[in-house]
């Protein structure tokens, strides 16, 4: 039996309360903030939701010890918030803590701290917009190391009625086809065949470098 993960979200405001909704679906969460209102607004989500001022540290020790997995420091609103839960998280051994934040200077002020990574939602979002605006074709990606990344990308007309054999796209475009999400009939083929044919249906999970996987909506 797979041991679920046992993580704290701390500060529920619209980025924090979505996130732990979504953790508690497969995770055991806790979730902290100090507003009685965007505490009640989770409790029927997560295992377990407090009102609690994280920036004192015997408060924030006495329900968070060092058997957390993984911490979410999600406050937006305060700085100074981030920094002291940031720092008693890491005094109480929590090993992987994920701090919110929103310029470059409140990232390295974080990571002196003890923020093991920095999460911009705002900036990634604004990234993965962008690349949809000038890539219609580019459904989503995930970046990885490098300029590697995983994306959707809708297949062009170019690639109707063809099999990936045919298409041979390692050797033409440098990329790999993971995944294809058939929308009709709607149903998800990992690692696929040679021999699958693409459909206007289909939507193409590939990893590559990016220019490379831009490449292939221009293909006519």
């Amino acid at each position: 039996m797979k041991i679920k993960k046992h993580l704290v979200v701390i500060g529920l405001g619209e980025f924090g309360s979505e996130l732990a909704r979504e953790l508690a679906k497969q995770c055991e969460v806790l979730a902290l903030d100090r507003d009685e209102n965007k505490v009640n607004a989770v409790v029927d989500a997560v295992q377990r939701a407090l009102i609690l001022d994280v920036r004192d540290f015997n408060s924030l020790s006495s329900v968070v010890t060092s058997d957390f997995d993984e911490a979410i420091v999600g406050i937006g609103e305060s700085l100074e918030a981030s920094i002291l839960c940031t720092l008693h998280l890491k005094k109480i051994g929590v090993k992987s803590i994920h701090a919110k934040a929103k310029t470059e200077d409140q990232a390295a002020i974080l990571r002196s701290v003890g923020a093991t990574e920095i999460i911009s939602p705002e900036r990634e979002t604004a990234r993965r917009l962008a690349a949809q605006i000038i890539n219609p074709n580019l459904l989503d990606f995930v970046p990885l190391e490098e300029d590697y990344r995983v994306m959707d990308v809708a297949p062009p007309d170019a690639m109707y009625g063809k099999s990936l054999l045919e298409l041979n796209l390692r050797k033409n475009f440098g990329v790999f086809v993971l995944a294809i999400r058939e929308l009709v009939p709607a149903r998800f083929v990992f690692l696929p065949e040679p021999s699958f044919v693409i459909k206007p249906s289909d939507v193409l999970v590939m990893i590559g470098k990016e220019a490379d996987l831009k490449h292939i909506q221009e293909w006519k």
